[in-house]
């Protein structure tokens, strides 16, 4: 008998059957979905973090306390205070950093601002115009506060367009008083709207000067983050390497292991978010496929089951002169494209799921979630569904093809 020939034969051996067919390949169809879909949404975020990392900019270098994190527990190190004022002395010495162009400290907590009756909580960042720099963001009224502002500890802030329109709604906010832990600042500039920029939402936040916030507002001597730029990307590994060693001089550590801050690059950043990106899309992916594997159990007992019913049928082909090549290659194509059609409508469910996730995360998040459709995955799905069916039809076909015609035309 012929390739064609089997082919045809399977074709209709599926078509007779079509409601238990259809049953047979639920467990592929959602395997393969379930795998188009978290490979897409983990694809999504990946680039979504990625494009604000980037958004910091090459020549960006980030300084934060603690060691860096390697596990969950280590996280509680980057609310360590190990990062002073001292450092950022020694930092802008040109003879302890060569190539840097400027730095500026940053203090971060959330606080409630009030205007008048108004009160709305936000972001209050302590820093310098170099964060408006960073993040290529100015205001589009009034300015930004100046270095003198910062020496003086002035109480003057910077907000965002969302703060601006939670507080005064369509009223000029420029150069009114608001509310800050009781102390009174007057607003200098108010940025344009822009949303996420890196990781900051500049629509949703308010600026004043560090030294202001450390003294006045958070009442600590230390900083959460020192941004620095260098001169060039060229010479980024030089700019981190003097950050490093100078910072090693102030804290007096001989051994680079027992550090108390890290320094991490836009690169860096990139590669530590695809590393975990990765791994969780791996676990994901791996929980997803388990129900491969139970689909193609389930294709195997249903093959076995379609094998007793049709033992005659087995029987009146082998006395027609088929060989037992042909009834097994028949049963295997029964099970091969049971599941290729279970991955052909797994990989379509999983394009439509991962594009109407899309669509509403782009909603949740506002930050132009892109929809990714993952070729690799939906090829690795399909062909690893072709592979379950070969697997798993293998034994029924087997065991068809090694039934007697004379038993089997006497089968009941």
């Amino acid at each position: 008998m012929i390739f064609s020939d089997s082919f045809t034969t399977a074709l209709g051996g599926l078509q007779t059957n079509k409601s238990r067919s259809a049953l047979t390949i639920l467990g592929i169809v959602i395997g393969i979905t379930a795998i188009i879909l978290v490979m897409s949404v983990g694809q999504g975020a990946e680039d979504l973090i990625l494009n604000q990392v980037r958004g910091l900019g090459s020549q960006t270098i980030i300084i934060e306390p603690g060691r860096e994190p390697t596990g969950p527990s280590s996280f509680a190190e980057l609310f360590t205070d190990s990062l002073k004022p001292k450092d950022v002395d020694a930092l802008r010495k040109p003879s302890n950093v060569q190539g840097l162009k400027e730095l500026t400290p940053m203090v971060m907590q959330v606080a409630a601002v009030t205007f008048e009756n108004e009160t709305v909580r936000t972001n209050v960042i302590g820093a310098s115009e170099l964060i408006a720099k960073i993040l290529d963001i100015f205001p589009n009224k009034g300015s930004f506060f100046t270095d003198e502002d910062i020496r003086q500890k002035a109480n003057v802030a910077v907000i965002g367009s969302e703060i601006k329109s939670k507080l005064f709604g369509p009223s000029e906010a420029l150069g009114e008083k608001i509310k800050l832990k009781g102390r009174t600042f007057r607003i200098v500039g108010i940025l344009p709207p822009k949303g996420q920029v890196a990781l900051f939402n500049a629509d949703d936040m308010v600026v004043v000067p560090y030294t202001t916030a450390q003294q006045y507002l958070f009442g600590i001597n230390h900083f959460n983050t020192i941004l620095a730029q260098a001169e060039t990307e060229d010479m980024m590994p030089r700019v981190v390497r003097d950050i490093e060693l100078t910072l090693r001089e102030t804290h007096n550590i001989d051994d680079p292991d027992k550090d108390d801050f890290h320094v991490t690059t836009q690169a860096d950043a990139a590669e530590r978010v695809q590393t975990i990106t990765g791994i969780l899309t791996v676990l994901l992916v791996s929980v997803a496929a388990i129900s491969l594997i139970v689909g193609g159990i389930g294709i195997m007992n249903i093959m076995l089951v379609s094998v007793s019913e049709r033992t005659r049928e087995i029987g009146l082909r082998k006395a027609l002169g088929a060989t037992e090549k042909d009834i097994m290659t028949q049963f295997l194509l029964e099970a091969v494209m049971l599941t290729a059609l279970g991955g052909v409508v797994g990989i379509a469910l999983g394009a439509a799921f991962s594009f109407l996730a899309s669509l509403i995360l782009s909603r949740i998040v506002a930050l132009g979630w892109v929809f990714t459709f993952p070729i690799a995955a939906a090829l690795l799905g399909l062909g690893v569904a072709a592979f379950v069916g070969l697997v798993f039809g293998l034994y029924p076909a087997r065991q068809a093809s090694l039934k007697s015609p004379m038993e089997a035309l006497r089968y009941e």
